[in-house]
């Protein structure tokens, strides 16, 4: 990024960022690059493509100008050097580690994670990469300290925890992958640039489900990779050959050498969707840049619902607990006012109802105006019982440390007029 951009506020790199008119019609906004393969200017100029001696198109699945735009955005608003968007949140988590581990690797997360990444990283990974997982309390800092093995290659954990709403003391946990030099990667999926930018905290990595606040609108898959800059891969090669040592499919290029803080962007696009293939399509991409022009209005709204949403279920006779970092007597209250921005809280949080599992899955079944769906960060208000669903496929001890247990609710509030939302609430907590 330029000066002029580095200074620019966040609204406008939301709507300007990686999107200037297109220089061959003029068009002011960013058009959909449908397409699959480009002309190349020479024999020569192919031939730069392809051994990353000049950057430019060469084919969709590596790069696309509609995608490469939202790339740019992302980047802009989250301070880092460069992103990688791919097909969906799981695919960006992917495409990390598969630049980070190898065969027999190891890599530390968070036990507060949705229930799907801790399937992923338990299951998945193990099985088709060779990669182990150890889970920790992410409230606990000091227990990835413990961790911490001579195999460990990264630590992961989310900003805004799903679905707890479980704010994480990033810098602490930075402070514990940097004496280990390991990079952190924090899923800000949640919590959105806007709310809260983990590299001014020490993050090195940053990754999203762009379906999600990004996008906003339910209407966009996709995920994103991105990269501070900042981790120092030459001195630690031994550990990130991938990065730091000769790339045979390059005839040796050497990426943190040859592209510096840009490497782990240019692995992403060279080697990680080259031969993982997980891209985001065009339109995609175009509906969340189209999305994100308005995020900071919509965090703020969601924001403003949620904490009016969790005021209600807190002296609801039917709840029996509210977890939102945005509430006074909340233990995430002074995290929430040192890493996101005022200390808005997000609009994900959850809930116990006092009738344990039946009461949770009635309640859902009885919302008119919110919808019973699994995604979070719509416009609408949307309600999920974990237990039976997102975290269905984990153990009872890894669903209570996820924080979804029997009686367990997720709500994510949307942007409807709040009192219509807490209507709805309340005749389905009535029923």
């Amino acid at each position: 990024m330029n000066d002029q951009k580095k200074s620019q506020g966040f609204e406008t790199l939301s709507i300007h960022a990686g999107c200037a008119p297109d220089p061959a019609t003029g068009a002011r906004v960013t058009p959909i690059c449908q397409n699959t393969s480009y002309v190349f200017d020479s024999a020569e100029h192919a031939a730069n493509l392809f051994a990353l001696k000049e950057t430019g198109y060469i084919y969709s699945r590596l790069t696309n100008p509609t995608v490469m735009a939202l790339e740019q955005k992302i980047a802009a608003l989250e301070g880092g050097a460069g992103a990688t968007c791919t097909s969906s949140g799981h695919a960006a988590q992917m495409l990390a580690l598969f630049a980070l581990l190898n065969e027999g690797d190891e890599f530390i997360a968070a036990r507060q994670l949705y229930g799907g990444s801790i399937n992923q990283f338990k299951n998945a990974f193990p099985r088709a990469c060779g990669w182990k997982c150890h889970f920790v309390d992410a409230t606990e800092p000091e227990a990835f300290r413990r961790a911490i093995t001579p195999k460990t290659r990264a630590i992961f954990i989310e900003s805004l925890a799903n679905p707890g709403g479980i704010v994480t003391d990033i810098r602490a946990i930075a402070n514990v992958a940097n004496e280990a030099g390991v990079p952190l990667i924090v899923d800000n999926t949640m919590a959105t640039p806007y709310l809260c930018r983990p590299f001014e905290h020490g993050a090195h990595i940053v990754t999203y489900s762009t379906t999600k606040f990004l996008s906003g609108h339910g209407n966009s898959l996709g995920g994103a990779l991105v990269d501070s800059g900042s981790f120092n891969w030459l001195g630690h090669a031994d550990k990130y050959p991938a990065l730091a040592q000769p790339e045979p499919g390059y005839h040796g290029l050497n990426f943190a050498e040859t592209f510096g803080p840009m490497a782990l962007t240019f692995h992403g696009h060279a080697v990680g969707l080259r031969d993982l293939g997980c891209c985001q399509q065009p339109m995609n991409a175009f509906l969340t840049l189209t999305g994100m022009e308005t995020l900071a209005l919509r965090m703020e709204r969601h924001c403003r619902n949620a904490q009016a949403v969790a005021e209600f279920l807190e002296t609801h006779s039917k709840v029996k607990w509210v977890q939102y970092a945005g509430l006074k007597e909340s233990r995430f209250r002074s995290l929430a006012q040192t890493y996101l921005r005022d200390g808005m809280a997000g609009s994900v949080f959850t809930f116990g109802l006092k009738g344990g599992f039946e009461a949770g899955v009635q309640l859902v079944e009885s919302v008119k105006l919110i919808s019973h769906l699994a995604n979070i960060g719509d416009t609408r208000s949307l309600v999920i019982h974990p237990a039976s669903t997102t975290h269905a496929q984990l153990t009872d001890e890894q669903r209570e440390s996820a924080g979804a247990g029997p009686d367990v609710i997720r709500i994510s509030v949307g942007l409807e007029t709040v009192a219509d939302i807490i209507a709805d609430l309340d005749q389905a907590l009535s029923g």
